[in-house]
Protein backbone atom coordinates (compact mmCIF):
# COMPACT_ATOMS: atom_id res chain seq x y z
CA UNK A 1 0.00 0.00 0.00
CA UNK A 2 1.15 3.54 -0.72
CA UNK A 3 2.37 5.73 2.12
CA UNK A 4 -0.54 7.02 4.20
CA UNK A 5 -0.76 10.69 5.07
CA UNK A 6 -3.31 12.44 7.29
CA UNK A 7 -4.91 15.74 6.45
CA UNK A 8 -7.67 17.92 7.84
CA UNK A 9 -11.09 17.30 6.38
CA UNK A 10 -12.26 19.27 3.36
CA UNK A 11 -16.05 19.44 3.88
CA UNK A 12 -17.10 19.99 0.26
CA UNK A 13 -14.95 17.09 -0.88
CA UNK A 14 -15.16 14.73 2.10
CA UNK A 15 -18.48 15.02 3.88
CA UNK A 16 -20.53 12.88 1.50
CA UNK A 17 -17.90 10.14 1.78
CA UNK A 18 -17.63 10.50 5.58
CA UNK A 19 -21.42 10.41 5.99
CA UNK A 20 -21.60 7.20 3.96
CA UNK A 21 -18.91 5.54 6.09
CA UNK A 22 -20.61 6.58 9.34
CA UNK A 23 -23.93 5.28 8.03
CA UNK A 24 -22.29 1.92 7.28
CA UNK A 25 -21.49 1.31 10.95
CA UNK A 26 -23.86 3.48 13.02
CA UNK A 27 -27.25 2.35 14.23
CA UNK A 28 -28.81 5.33 12.41
CA UNK A 29 -27.84 6.54 8.95
CA UNK A 30 -26.33 10.03 8.69
CA UNK A 31 -27.12 12.35 5.79
CA UNK A 32 -24.64 14.91 4.47
CA UNK A 33 -26.79 17.74 5.85
CA UNK A 34 -26.98 16.12 9.27
CA UNK A 35 -23.21 15.61 9.29
CA UNK A 36 -22.60 19.25 8.36
CA UNK A 37 -24.94 20.46 11.08
CA UNK A 38 -23.48 18.12 13.69
CA UNK A 39 -19.93 19.14 12.79
CA UNK A 40 -20.74 22.85 13.08
CA UNK A 41 -22.41 22.32 16.46
CA UNK A 42 -19.37 20.40 17.67
CA UNK A 43 -16.82 23.08 16.77
CA UNK A 44 -16.90 24.51 20.32
CA UNK A 45 -16.13 20.97 21.57
CA UNK A 46 -12.61 20.92 20.09
CA UNK A 47 -13.45 18.62 17.17
CA UNK A 48 -10.73 17.16 14.95
CA UNK A 49 -11.51 15.24 11.76
CA UNK A 50 -8.61 13.72 9.82
CA UNK A 51 -8.67 11.81 6.53
CA UNK A 52 -6.11 9.14 5.62
CA UNK A 53 -5.07 9.14 1.98
CA UNK A 54 -2.16 8.52 -0.37
CA UNK A 55 -0.35 10.84 -2.78
CA UNK A 56 -2.92 10.08 -5.48
CA UNK A 57 -5.75 11.28 -3.26
CA UNK A 58 -7.21 7.81 -2.61
CA UNK A 59 -8.98 7.95 0.74
CA UNK A 60 -8.49 4.97 3.04
CA UNK A 61 -10.44 6.02 6.13
CA UNK A 62 -10.83 8.75 8.73
CA UNK A 63 -10.93 9.47 12.43
CA UNK A 64 -12.95 12.12 14.23
CA UNK A 65 -12.13 13.13 17.82
CA UNK A 66 -14.22 15.55 19.88
CA UNK A 67 -14.51 16.52 23.52
CA UNK A 68 -17.63 15.75 25.55
CA UNK A 69 -18.74 16.67 29.04
CA UNK A 70 -17.45 14.13 31.56
CA UNK A 71 -17.59 15.84 34.94
CA UNK A 72 -14.09 16.56 36.21
CA UNK A 73 -12.43 14.40 33.55
CA UNK A 74 -11.28 15.57 30.14
CA UNK A 75 -12.70 12.92 27.83
CA UNK A 76 -12.99 12.67 24.06
CA UNK A 77 -15.25 10.52 21.93
CA UNK A 78 -14.21 9.34 18.51
CA UNK A 79 -15.11 7.68 15.26
CA UNK A 80 -12.50 5.60 13.43
CA UNK A 81 -13.68 3.98 10.21
CA UNK A 82 -11.68 2.39 7.38
CA UNK A 83 -12.95 1.77 3.86
CA UNK A 84 -13.92 -1.93 3.67
CA UNK A 85 -11.50 -2.68 0.82
CA UNK A 86 -8.55 -1.38 2.87
CA UNK A 87 -9.28 -3.16 6.15
CA UNK A 88 -6.71 -5.55 7.53
CA UNK A 89 -3.86 -3.65 5.90
CA UNK A 90 -2.71 -1.42 8.75
CA UNK A 91 -4.84 1.64 7.99
CA UNK A 92 -6.91 1.36 11.16
CA UNK A 93 -3.80 0.85 13.29
CA UNK A 94 -2.15 3.94 11.79
CA UNK A 95 -5.28 6.02 12.28
CA UNK A 96 -5.64 4.90 15.87
CA UNK A 97 -1.99 5.60 16.70
CA UNK A 98 -2.41 9.18 15.50
CA UNK A 99 -5.77 9.53 17.26
CA UNK A 100 -4.41 8.48 20.66
CA UNK A 101 -1.37 10.71 20.21
CA UNK A 102 -3.71 13.62 19.43
CA UNK A 103 -5.90 12.85 22.47
CA UNK A 104 -2.85 12.82 24.74
CA UNK A 105 -1.68 16.15 23.30
CA UNK A 106 -5.09 17.56 24.27
CA UNK A 107 -4.58 16.32 27.85
CA UNK A 108 -7.39 13.80 27.61
CA UNK A 109 -7.95 11.63 30.67
CA UNK A 110 -9.63 9.04 28.47
CA UNK A 111 -11.20 8.27 25.11
CA UNK A 112 -14.50 6.61 24.27
CA UNK A 113 -16.12 5.05 21.22
CA UNK A 114 -19.25 3.06 20.42
CA UNK A 115 -19.10 -0.20 18.47
CA UNK A 116 -21.84 -2.49 17.21
CA UNK A 117 -22.50 -5.30 19.67
CA UNK A 118 -22.54 -7.85 16.83
CA UNK A 119 -19.15 -6.82 15.41
CA UNK A 120 -16.48 -9.19 16.78
CA UNK A 121 -13.92 -7.49 14.53
CA UNK A 122 -14.53 -4.06 16.10
CA UNK A 123 -14.41 -5.46 19.64
CA UNK A 124 -11.13 -7.25 18.93
CA UNK A 125 -9.61 -4.06 17.50
CA UNK A 126 -10.65 -2.05 20.57
CA UNK A 127 -9.68 -4.61 23.20
CA UNK A 128 -6.28 -5.14 21.57
CA UNK A 129 -5.63 -1.44 22.22
CA UNK A 130 -6.66 -1.48 25.86
CA UNK A 131 -10.35 -0.60 25.68
CA UNK A 132 -12.91 -2.15 28.03
CA UNK A 133 -16.68 -2.17 27.83
CA UNK A 134 -18.32 0.59 29.87
CA UNK A 135 -21.95 -0.05 29.00
CA UNK A 136 -24.26 -1.85 26.58
CA UNK A 137 -27.12 -0.17 24.76
CA UNK A 138 -29.71 -2.47 23.27
CA UNK A 139 -31.75 -1.35 20.28
CA UNK A 140 -35.43 -2.13 19.91
CA UNK A 141 -37.85 -1.81 17.00
CA UNK A 142 -41.64 -1.61 16.82
CA UNK A 143 -43.82 -2.30 13.79
CA UNK A 144 -46.55 0.30 14.15
CA UNK A 145 -49.07 -1.97 12.45
CA UNK A 146 -48.98 -4.09 15.61
CA UNK A 147 -49.33 -1.12 17.97
CA UNK A 148 -52.77 -0.78 19.58
CA UNK A 149 -53.08 2.62 21.24
CA UNK A 150 -56.67 2.13 22.46
CA UNK A 151 -55.85 0.69 25.91
CA UNK A 152 -53.37 3.47 26.61
CA UNK A 153 -55.74 6.18 25.38
CA UNK A 154 -57.87 5.24 28.37
CA UNK A 155 -54.80 5.57 30.60
CA UNK A 156 -54.11 9.06 29.21
CA UNK A 157 -57.73 10.05 29.88
CA UNK A 158 -57.59 8.71 33.44
CA UNK A 159 -54.34 10.51 34.20
CA UNK A 160 -55.75 13.72 32.74
CA UNK A 161 -58.69 13.41 35.14
CA UNK A 162 -56.18 13.01 37.98
CA UNK A 163 -54.64 16.39 37.13
CA UNK A 164 -51.91 15.63 34.62
CA UNK A 165 -51.60 17.73 31.47
CA UNK A 166 -50.28 16.04 28.33
CA UNK A 167 -48.74 18.59 26.00
CA UNK A 168 -45.78 19.25 23.67
CA UNK A 169 -42.97 21.73 23.43
CA UNK A 170 -44.72 23.18 20.38
CA UNK A 171 -47.89 23.85 22.39
CA UNK A 172 -45.80 25.39 25.16
CA UNK A 173 -44.16 27.80 22.70
CA UNK A 174 -40.67 26.21 22.65
CA UNK A 175 -39.16 29.34 24.18
CA UNK A 176 -36.02 29.44 26.28
CA UNK A 177 -38.01 29.21 29.51
CA UNK A 178 -39.57 25.87 28.59
CA UNK A 179 -36.38 24.64 26.95
CA UNK A 180 -34.72 25.11 30.35
CA UNK A 181 -37.44 23.00 31.95
CA UNK A 182 -36.93 20.35 29.28
CA UNK A 183 -33.20 20.39 29.98
CA UNK A 184 -33.79 20.02 33.73
CA UNK A 185 -36.23 17.14 33.23
CA UNK A 186 -33.94 15.33 30.77
CA UNK A 187 -30.96 15.73 33.07
CA UNK A 188 -32.63 14.77 36.33
CA UNK A 189 -34.52 11.79 34.93
CA UNK A 190 -31.59 10.31 32.99
CA UNK A 191 -29.39 10.58 36.08
CA UNK A 192 -31.73 8.29 38.02
CA UNK A 193 -32.17 5.58 35.40
CA UNK A 194 -30.53 2.16 35.90
CA UNK A 195 -27.10 1.92 34.32
CA UNK A 196 -26.38 5.65 34.39
CA UNK A 197 -22.66 6.34 34.84
CA UNK A 198 -23.10 9.40 37.03
CA UNK A 199 -21.89 11.82 34.35
CA UNK A 200 -24.44 14.46 33.25
CA UNK A 201 -25.43 14.20 29.59
CA UNK A 202 -24.73 17.93 29.12
CA UNK A 203 -22.41 20.26 30.97
CA UNK A 204 -24.81 23.21 30.84
CA UNK A 205 -28.14 24.40 29.49
CA UNK A 206 -26.29 26.22 26.74
CA UNK A 207 -24.74 22.95 25.56
CA UNK A 208 -28.17 21.25 25.66
CA UNK A 209 -29.69 24.09 23.67
CA UNK A 210 -26.89 23.98 21.09
CA UNK A 211 -26.75 20.20 20.63
CA UNK A 212 -30.47 19.40 21.05
CA UNK A 213 -32.90 22.31 20.66
CA UNK A 214 -31.03 23.90 17.75
CA UNK A 215 -30.51 20.71 15.76
CA UNK A 216 -32.52 20.01 12.62
CA UNK A 217 -33.86 16.71 14.01
CA UNK A 218 -35.38 18.45 17.05
CA UNK A 219 -39.14 18.64 16.54
CA UNK A 220 -41.04 20.67 19.20
CA UNK A 221 -44.22 18.85 18.20
CA UNK A 222 -42.46 15.53 18.87
CA UNK A 223 -41.32 16.47 22.36
CA UNK A 224 -44.17 15.23 24.57
CA UNK A 225 -44.39 16.53 28.13
CA UNK A 226 -46.54 15.61 31.15
CA UNK A 227 -47.15 18.38 33.70
CA UNK A 228 -48.61 17.95 37.17
CA UNK A 229 -51.18 20.77 37.20
CA UNK A 230 -51.40 20.73 41.00
CA UNK A 231 -47.90 22.20 41.35
CA UNK A 232 -46.61 22.87 37.82
CA UNK A 233 -43.90 20.20 38.02
CA UNK A 234 -42.79 18.47 34.83
CA UNK A 235 -43.40 14.81 35.59
CA UNK A 236 -42.55 12.87 32.42
CA UNK A 237 -41.53 13.18 28.78
CA UNK A 238 -41.05 11.27 25.55
CA UNK A 239 -39.12 12.64 22.58
CA UNK A 240 -39.46 11.31 19.05
CA UNK A 241 -38.24 12.36 15.60
CA UNK A 242 -37.56 11.18 12.09
CA UNK A 243 -34.02 11.68 10.90
CA UNK A 244 -33.38 12.84 7.35
CA UNK A 245 -33.79 10.03 4.78
CA UNK A 246 -34.77 7.52 7.49
CA UNK A 247 -37.63 5.11 6.82
CA UNK A 248 -38.53 4.99 10.53
CA UNK A 249 -38.97 7.26 13.54
CA UNK A 250 -36.66 7.25 16.53
CA UNK A 251 -37.90 7.47 20.11
CA UNK A 252 -34.92 9.35 21.52
CA UNK A 253 -35.78 9.31 25.20
CA UNK A 254 -38.66 8.52 27.52
CA UNK A 255 -38.41 9.19 31.23
CA UNK A 256 -40.42 9.80 34.37
CA UNK A 257 -39.46 11.83 37.42
CA UNK A 258 -38.80 9.35 40.28
CA UNK A 259 -41.58 10.96 42.35
CA UNK A 260 -44.14 10.01 39.71
CA UNK A 261 -43.02 6.51 38.75
CA UNK A 262 -45.40 3.59 39.05
CA UNK A 263 -48.40 5.57 37.76
CA UNK A 264 -48.17 4.56 34.08
CA UNK A 265 -47.04 8.03 32.99
CA UNK A 266 -44.19 6.53 30.97
CA UNK A 267 -46.46 4.21 29.01
CA UNK A 268 -49.01 6.97 28.48
CA UNK A 269 -46.64 9.64 27.19
CA UNK A 270 -44.75 7.12 25.04
CA UNK A 271 -48.04 6.04 23.45
CA UNK A 272 -48.68 9.63 22.36
CA UNK A 273 -45.21 9.77 20.80
CA UNK A 274 -45.90 6.53 18.91
CA UNK A 275 -49.25 7.83 17.65
CA UNK A 276 -47.48 10.98 16.47
CA UNK A 277 -44.92 8.88 14.58
CA UNK A 278 -47.68 6.86 12.93
CA UNK A 279 -50.01 9.75 12.12
CA UNK A 280 -47.64 12.69 11.53
CA UNK A 281 -44.20 11.38 10.58
CA UNK A 282 -45.38 8.96 7.89
CA UNK A 283 -43.51 5.88 9.10
CA UNK A 284 -44.48 2.31 9.86
CA UNK A 285 -41.60 1.53 12.26
CA UNK A 286 -40.11 3.11 15.37
CA UNK A 287 -36.72 2.40 16.90
CA UNK A 288 -35.36 3.22 20.34
CA UNK A 289 -32.48 2.29 22.63
CA UNK A 290 -32.00 1.52 26.31
CA UNK A 291 -29.09 0.83 28.61
CA UNK A 292 -29.19 -2.93 29.06
CA UNK A 293 -29.50 -2.41 32.83
CA UNK A 294 -32.70 -0.37 32.47
CA UNK A 295 -35.05 -3.31 32.89
CA UNK A 296 -38.22 -1.26 33.66
CA UNK A 297 -38.15 0.61 30.32
CA UNK A 298 -37.23 -2.54 28.41
CA UNK A 299 -40.26 -4.29 29.94
CA UNK A 300 -42.51 -1.37 28.95
CA UNK A 301 -41.32 -1.50 25.35
CA UNK A 302 -41.71 -5.26 25.09
CA UNK A 303 -45.28 -4.88 26.32
CA UNK A 304 -45.84 -2.31 23.57
CA UNK A 305 -44.58 -4.80 20.98
CA UNK A 306 -40.95 -3.81 20.52
CA UNK A 307 -38.44 -6.50 19.58
CA UNK A 308 -34.70 -6.40 20.25
CA UNK A 309 -32.26 -5.81 17.38
CA UNK A 310 -28.43 -5.39 17.38
CA UNK A 311 -27.23 -2.49 19.52
CA UNK A 312 -23.98 -0.89 20.61
CA UNK A 313 -21.30 -1.22 23.28
CA UNK A 314 -19.51 1.78 24.72
CA UNK A 315 -15.79 1.11 24.93
CA UNK A 316 -13.48 3.26 27.04
CA UNK A 317 -9.76 3.61 27.59
CA UNK A 318 -8.09 5.61 30.37
CA UNK A 319 -5.00 7.47 29.27
CA UNK A 320 -2.06 7.71 31.65
CA UNK A 321 0.29 10.63 32.06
Amino acid sequence: MSTITLRNTDPPRDFEWVAALISSVDVEATSVNELKEWYQRKLPDDIHLRVAENASGDRFGFHCLYRYHAGEDVRFKFYLIVEPTYRGRGVGAALYEHLEELARSLNADGITTDIRDNSAESRHFAEKRGFTQKSHDIQMMLELASFDDQPLSGTVAALTTQGFRFTTMAELGNGEDVQRKLYELNSSVSATQPGHDGIPAWGSFEEFQRTVCQMGWYKPSGQFIVIDTSNGDWAAMSAITRFENADHAYNLFTGVDPRYRGRKLGQAVKSLALCYARDQLGVDKVRTNHNAENAPMIVIDRELGYIQIPGTCRMEKTLGA
